[in-house]
């Protein structure tokens, strides 16, 4: 596979001289598909315009539906943004404190003092991910919902991994919690609250929580998301494969991921954050402030977001994500207003594309 992403970008990097960066990123991804490297939508902006959005290979490969830009992923952790947005609206209305302690929405888990909102938003709190938990202790014959984690957390007490905030480690089931604790400080249901005052708001008509194998529905423009799990096997989806299987079991977690959603809307979200549309000029300076651990050294996580300064492409909020069968990223460039946005329904590596992307946007040589 390798040599094969060699020869693309080195057959790419003869293609492009005199190109304009719509054609040399058209060539691009051209060249990655032709080879079986890439299948999914890519959108560029800059300055709040759409300079770049197109789509490559099939939304469902046993009847050839091609993607279009209307074609709905699943975005994985992209989701955690939508939930820390939440949190952030909850405490604008009243409704908590990021600095409360979890345990006084989720009174289940008194037993893990000292760890606040903040640290779960940050990947401070020291909570170990919840996936191997759930896979040495959960029945697997049925869905897990967010209630099964908390009684299993809540029965077994699994010891933190860290003193809060003495550490910074990414953990999927600080997040989970946090929807929990949306829901049980709003009365709505995770979905029914990002729907109501997020998606509908920026009409982000595409956007919504979904749980297939819990919940399934028809849904036009519906991207499944497949696996190769060997050169012989070809493209499967992840529930048919032994090693995936817990895309069914745990289809029912929702606010570390379960965000579905196209690129068009997240490109509707991109310019709301600039905007302040959801929430005040201070509530979204706080989405974007990274934590300082107890030893006073910051790591580079914000609320949702990871961020990073660069010589080349000054500062950058960004977060990835990936489930069985799905890779998704949006990447924002604050300072010069320019993003990219990458959603995949094959699980091919995306850095390729991603880093040839920023270097023909900054006119940078390959």
């Amino acid at each position: 596979m390798k040599i094969k992403l060699s020869l693309v970008l080195m057959f790419f990097g003869q293609l492009i001289f005199g190109q304009n960066s719509i054609q040399k990123i058209d060539s691009l991804m051209n060249a990655l598909f032709s080879s079986h490297d890439f299948n999914g939508n890519v959108l560029v902006a800059e300055k709040g315009k759409v300079v770049y959005s197109q789509s490559f290979g099939f939304a469902n490969e046993t009847t050839k539906e091609k993607l279009t830009e209307n074609s709905i992923f699943e975005t994985g952790s992209v989701s955690k943004q939508f939930t820390s947005m939440a949190v952030m609206m909850l405490k604008e209305q009243g409704n908590l404190q990021l600095d409360d302690e979890m345990r006084k929405y989720i009174p289940e888990l008194s037993n893990y003092k000292g760890i606040t909102i903040r640290h779960l938003l940050h990947h401070t709190g020291g909570l170990p991910d919840y996936m191997e938990i759930m896979d040495s202790l959960f029945d697997k014959s049925k869905i897990a919902r967010n209630k099964d984690l908390i009684a299993i957390f809540s029965k077994y007490q699994p010891k933190v991994l860290f003193e809060p905030n003495s550490k910074f480690e990414y953990s999927n089931t600080g997040y989970v919690l946090l929807a929990t604790i949306i829901e049980n400080v709003s009365g709505l249901t995770y979905a029914e609250f990002l729907y109501k005052y997020i998606f509908k708001p920026l009409k982000m008509k595409n956007t919504f929580v979904y749980n297939r194998r819990l919940n399934p529905m028809k849904i036009e423009n519906y991207a499944f998301g497949y696996i190769s799990p060997d050169s012989l096997t070809g493209y499967i989806l992840p529930d048919d494969f032994e090693e995936t299987k817990f895309v069914i079991w745990l289809d029912g977690i929702v606010g570390d991921g379960t965000v579905n959603s196209t690129a068009t809307d997240l490109f509707k979200w991109d310019r709301a954050l600039y905007k302040n549309k959801l929430i005040s000029i201070e509530g979204m300076k706080s989405i974007f402030e990274v934590a300082t651990l107890n030893n006073q050294t910051k790591t580079n996580y914000a609320l949702g977001w990871e961020i990073e300064k660069f010589d080349i492409y000054s500062k950058m909020t960004r977060h990835g994500g990936s489930w069985p069968g799905y890779v998704a990223y949006i990447e924002r460039h604050v300072e010069n207003d320019k993003t990219i946005i990458i959603l995949q329904n094959h699980e091919d590596d995306i850095s390729i594309p991603l880093k040839a992307i920023r270097k023909i946007i900054y006119n940078k040589q390959l």
